[in-house]
Order: C-alpha cells, then structure tokens, then sequence
C-alpha cells in the first residue's frame, strides 16, 4: 500500500496462479505459479482511471475487472453528468497471458451531488455460466452485475439507502459488499451492516439463485480469491435450462421437456433415479450440435450427469 507507483490491493487467484494488482496508476497482472518467483505478464494503463484500487477475476480467470476509487472514495462521480468511465469499473479478457480492455461499468441510477459515489470492493456471485459481481459503491449503495458479455456488463440487482445528507457531502456508504454462502454482507460505513438476499426476477432465476446457494465456503478472503465449483444438485441444470431459454439457445419444447423429466427423476430414488437421469442426458447429448449455446447445452448434460453418478 502507498502512494500512486505502489500497489494498493493485490488479489491473488492462487489456485489458478495469478494474481492482479491495482497499483494505483495502473492495473498489473501476475503469474504467480511459483510464488517465490512471480513474474509479471501484463499491465494497462487509463487516462480515464484516477486510481487503480482494487481487482476481481471471474471464475476461469478469463477476464478481470478493475476499480477506480476517484478520490480515495469521497467524491460524487455518480452524478448524471459524470462520463461513465470515472469512478468506475473497467473490464479485460485475458488470453495467452495479456490484457485485452472491453467496456466500463458504473452503476445505471444517476447519484447526487451530495453522495460520495465511486466503484469500491466486491466479489464474485456464484452463479453457475455467467459472471456476476457484486460490489459497493459508497453513497451509490450496492449494485450486481453481469459481465459475461465484457463488452456489455449490465446490473440485474441493486440496493441504496439514499444521501445521508441533502445539503452537503460527507463520507457514508457502502465500503464493500460481499457474497457469503446464500447473503451479500454490506459494510455501510456511517449505517451498519446491511444484510442483503436475492429475489428471482427475468433477470435471476430461482434456480440460478439456488445454484448459487448450494456453493458454500468455509472462509472467504476478498484478496485471496477462491475457485468455486458447484456441487451435483437438481438447481444446477435447471439454472443451465433457464439460461439456455433466456438467451433462446435451446428449442423452447426442448428446453419445456428436459424440466419435465427433471422433476420426474427427482421424485424417484436410487437406481431408478440413476437410470432416468441417464437417459435425459443421452437424449440431451446431441442436441448440442444443433443448438444456438453448444457449450451450455453441454453444461447441462454434464450437470445430469453428475447427478446420476451421485446417486
């Protein structure tokens, strides 16, 4: 930690070796395979950034999002007349080691002049087949968003308590906001703790949220990022499903099918369940190659799969 040429938070991704570095006046990306000699990769600069404060990689370490807390996190940047790119986030694809910057992401809701308004600490929200962070923005409250698409990250949920003055700006907000095992934990630096749930929406479905719940972590670290892996549940393809019937990379009678046997291998047991789950998937299987999402599809039939070797 220190001044501009210092890194200020360091998240280290050390199940997939790397690690990124907001260093104040640039973002920094790491290998650090051998952690006695890491090296540097890659590294970005912005003219738009005031302050490189801190970075979140998705969960395949394919991309990395990187904040600007303009001003140390006490200026309003969230006005309406404020350019997207300050007090922000921006987003890089990483392949082959580099860097590759797409868009900016700032909360949608224009602020007041009187909130303290600029992109803060976050994590990643375990939904399976997207990438999805939730993060505090001071006086802006918490926002979720979906940068599965880097170039076009969008916000699926928010939360904000409103200036905590009308006259006149001081430091409040949401310091950070974190998912923890089913809950977002926001730290409301002048309010308390705000303890935060989804709702299904279009959106965010039941089954995704339930995806995502059945991810349980004994501890977490915000600088020491883990990898999630989802565990075999009946949430898991039903998630899967409503993301291949929002993104209409299914057939919709298709789609409407597989739930039915979903449910009806659910409500069987042993063996019987094994050999229906089985046959979904077989059925499943080539449906792939004739889809508009191959790899989702796949998903899905992996995720059938798991759950007739589980038993």
């Amino acid at each position: 930690r220190g001044g501009p040429d210092q890194c200020h938070d360091i998240t280290v991704y050390s199940e997939l070796g790397l690690a990124g570095g907001a260093c104040g006046g640039y973002g920094l990306l790491l290998d650090i395979s051998d952690p006695v000699n890491p090296k540097r990769l890659d590294f970005a600069a912005d003219t738009n950034f005031a302050f490189w404060h801190s970075a979140t990689f998705n969960n395949d370490a394919s991309k990395v999002i990187f904040t600007d807390e303009w001003g140390g996190g006490t200026s309003a940047r969230c006005r309406a007349t404020d350019p997207v790119a300050w007090g922000a986030n921006t987003i890089f694809t990483i392949k082959n080691g580099k860097m590759t910057q797409h868009a900016y992401y700032k909360l949608p809701a224009p602020q007041t002049a009187q909130e303290n308004c600029v992109a803060h600490n976050g994590s990643l929200v375990p939904v399976p087949g997207r990438d999805i962070m939730v993060q505090g923005w001071y006086q802006g409250g918490v926002s979720v968003l979906d940068f599965t698409n880097p170039d076009r990250p969008t916000e699926l949920a928010f939360f904000d308590r409103g200036p905590l003055d009308s006259a006149r700006i001081f430091t409040g907000g949401s310091w950070g906001a974190y998912w923890y095992n089913g809950y977002i934990y926001s730290s409301e630096i002048a309010r308390g703790l705000d303890i935060l749930e989804f709702t299904p929406s279009a959106q965010l479905t039941k089954n995704e949220i339930d995806a995502a719940r059945s991810v349980v972590l004994e501890e977490f670290n915000p600088q020491s990022q883990p990898k999630i892996v989802w565990s075999a549940t009946f949430s898991l393809p039903r998630a899967y499903l409503d993301q291949l019937e929002r993104s209409k990379g299914l057939g919709a009678g298709r789609i409407a099918q597989a739930r039915r046997d979903l449910d009806a291998a659910e409500r069987l047991a042993g063996t019987q369940r094994q050999q229906a789950l089985t046959r979904l998937a077989t059925g499943l299987e080539p449906q792939a190659a004739r889809a508009g999402d191959a790899a989702r599809v796949r998903l899905v039939v992996q995720a059938i799969r798991d759950l007739a070797a589980k038993g």
